[in-house]
C-alpha cells in the first residue's frame, strides 16, 4: 500500500529515474522498471513497522484466531499416558 501511494505520488521522479537507469545500463525501460519496483519495494519493508509494534488488540486477537485455524482440524488427540510425566520420561529411572 505504502508503495503504491510512492509510486502515484512520484510517478515523474521514478519515470526520470526509469529513463536515466536504461540510459546507464543501454537497456530498455521495460527491462529496468522491474528492478527499481523490487528495489522500492525492498525500501518500504525497512520503514514499515512491524506487526507487534502497530497491532490493538482486537488485531492480535484476529491474527491468533486465523493463525490457529490454519492448522489441519483433523490430528489424533494424545492419551493421558502420552501427555503424563511418566509417558514423556518412560526411559528414565527414578
Amino acid at each position: 500500500m505504502i508503495l503504491q501511494t510512492w509510486q502515484q505520488t512520484h510517478s515523474q521522479e521514478l519515470q526520470q529515474i526509469t529513463e536515466t537507469l536504461s540510459k546507464i545500463t543501454q537497456l530498455p525501460a521495460a527491462a529496468v522498471k522491474p528492478h527499481l519496483d523490487a528495489m522500492l519495494e525492498q525500501l518500504v519493508k525497512t520503514t514499515e513497522l512491524p506487526f507487534y509494534e502497530t497491532a490493538s488488540d482486537e488485531e492480535w486477537i484476529t491474527a491468533l484466531h486465523e493463525w490457529s485455524y490454519s492448522h489441519p482440524q483433523n490430528t489424533p488427540i494424545l492419551s493421558d499416558h502420552a501427555v503424563s510425566r511418566a509417558g514423556i520420561y518412560e526411559d528414565e529411572e527414578i
